[in-house]
């Protein structure tokens, strides 16, 4: 339904830790005009320049808190609500190099009245900057 907004155009960067670039980042839309309780988010594929990350380098995180995406599958004391950005983040080693990079996100998310899980993508560019 808001597939086109899952990808937020801001927040797309490098993060570093202790001085050490680690990975990247960027915000997320929920395409779901309702919020959903974190464990119904059952995945979150990343794809950077046709690259598929894998599962356990990604990250979710919203309003300060942080999970892997094995951790949101149990984690019933807190929700995604709609129109809240979340934060992406990736491990990679040395994160991305400046320039643009074709970013693609799949969310699979069990909706409760759905008899099936639907999965939502949306693929764009953005320019990581220097």
């Amino acid at each position: 339904m808001f597939d086109h907004r899952i990808i937020c155009e801001e927040g797309f960067r490098n993060v570093s830790d202790a001085g050490e670039v680690t990975g990247f980042e960027f915000l997320a839309r929920l395409p779901y005009y309702r919020g959903l309780g974190l464990s119904m988010v059952e995945n979150l594929a990343v794809t950077v320049d046709g690259e598929e990350i894998p599962r356990e380098d990604v990250r979710f995180s919203v309003r300060g808190r942080s999970w892997t995406l094995d951790e949101l599958e149990t984690c019933y004391d807190d929700r995604w609500n709609f129109g809240e950005k979340a934060t992406i983040t990736v491990k990679r080693a040395g994160g991305l190099p400046a320039g643009r990079h074709k970013l693609k996100l799949a969310e699979r998310l069990r909706i409760s009245y759905l008899p099936f899980v639907p999965t939502t993508t949306f693929e764009t560019e953005l320019e990581l900057a220097a």
